[in-house]
């Protein structure tokens, strides 16, 4: 049964609990500058459908675009002092950071880029290394570089942790200090001219509010439609395959991305693996089947190839998940609408939104409080590139 806000006004409603509107909530209860109220309305508590509990669970500074080195740099200092920031009653989540990195392989298509981004990751601080062939072979054993130019690995500050123990530590943490989440659902968005006034919820209820931040993942484009508003974001199926080796790789293993685009990583004693589907059409945001042909077919000759000693492997589990998935350019759409200017986006995330939750929490929790970014200027991001028609250049995507 749906529950129940407590108040008929807040100062702001986040639509979405997962880890893009707890980062918000988190970030708006511990700045002692901001004394309003904040309401969370999830639709499912269990979040067992989310993005944040069906990722991959990992970040990386190697992107192309410095603003998106930066984010996922703030990104890896909160994971770090996690423990400090959430802590409750001298209790938080353990995130697990497998700080192990991420490995980019180039081919003679992909080098260039590689050695081109490689520059602008370390004029911004990212601890990356480029490795020419005999380097990588001797760092990683395990790997066949036939048909390799260079790889670009991260040293320190990438790899995986647990997803659904961030949102968690900082779902408490915002909890403790008095945001209040409820689980219903947003059924409809009340507008009168330039400005939300409030939402509907499943439960019958209305709530006024001062804010609304559309943190809804896949369902983030139908619910700035109930505002009359639109984003180019599609929901997209990803499918992860966790797989056994009967000969254990040996050493560092990076999260590592293939020059067909096919990535891998450890996952306990196992390994998890996916890859970017082609085609990649539109996703019912109810569906949930795994594609296995895309293991069979598409991943296993790619990882025997790279690596001989995937050769020998089965798959153990499985699952799909979704990205919200900006068609404009892969990139978040985060910040006020042009017109509507108490409406704020955080869609569009394409893969990167529990990396990037941090400091997108962080920018909306300042854009708040203050009406401006303070931190660091997420306006690159803002929406309107999509009324321009300007896409966010990044060519770091997988």
């Amino acid at each position: 049964m749906a529950q129940q806000a407590q108040k008929s006004h807040y100062d702001v409603v986040i639509v979405g609990g997962a880890v893009v509107g707890s980062a918000t909530a988190y970030f708006l209860a511990t700045n002692t500058d901001f004394t309003g109220s904040v309401l969370v309305v999830e639709r499912d508590w269990s979040y067992a459908q989310s993005a944040t509990a069906l990722s991959s669970a990992s970040i990386r500074h190697q992107f192309s675009n410095p603003l998106n080195i930066k984010i996922s740099q703030f990104g890896t200092e909160f994971i770090r002092n996690f423990h400090e920031l959430v802590s409750v009653d001298g209790d938080a989540p353990e995130l697990g950071f497998k700080e192990n990195g991420y490995l980019y392989l180039g081919d003679a298509t992909g080098a260039p880029m590689f050695e081109r981004n490689y520059e602008t990751q370390r004029e911004n601080g990212a601890d990356v290394v480029l490795l020419d062939p005999e380097k990588l072979v001797s760092r990683f054993p395990w790997l066949n570089t036939e048909g390799l130019v260079n790889g670009v690995y991260g040293q320190t500050g990438e790899g995986w942790f647990d997803s659904y123990g961030l949102l968690q530590g900082m779902r408490k943490k915002a909890r403790s200090l008095g945001v209040e989440y409820i689980e219903n659902e947003v059924v409809d968005i009340r507008r009168e001219g330039s400005k939300i006034t409030g939402v509907v919820l499943k439960s019958g209820e209305e709530i006024g509010c001062g804010f609304l931040i559309n943190a809804a993942g896949t369902r983030g484009p139908a619910m700035a439609r109930k505002a009359g508003l639109e984003i180019p974001v599609e929901p997209r199926k990803r499918c992860l395959f966790v797989f056994d080796c009967r000969t254990p790789l040996e050493g560092i293993v990076p999260l590592t991305i293939d020059t067909t685009g096919i990535f891998f990583r450890p996952e306990g004693k196992y390994y998890l693996t996916g890859c970017y589907p082609e085609p990649d059409p539109l996703a019912d945001v109810d569906d949930f089947d795994v594609i296995h042909s895309e293991f069979e077919e598409v991943i296993w000759p790619a990882l025997a190839e790279r690596v001989p000693a995937f050769e020998a492997i089965k798959v153990v589990s499985s699952w799909a998940g979704h990205y919200d998935f900006c068609m404009l350019d892969h990139n978040a759409v985060v910040g006020p609408h042009a017109e509507v200017t108490n409406f704020m986006f955080a869609n569009g995330f394409s893969g990167h939104g529990l990396q990037q939750s941090p400091a997108v929490g962080r920018g909306l929790s300042e854009l708040i409080t203050y009406g401006q970014y303070r931190s660091l200027d997420l306006a690159p991001l803002g929406y309107q590139r999509v009324v321009e028609n300007k896409p966010f250049l990044e060519e770091g995507v997988i």
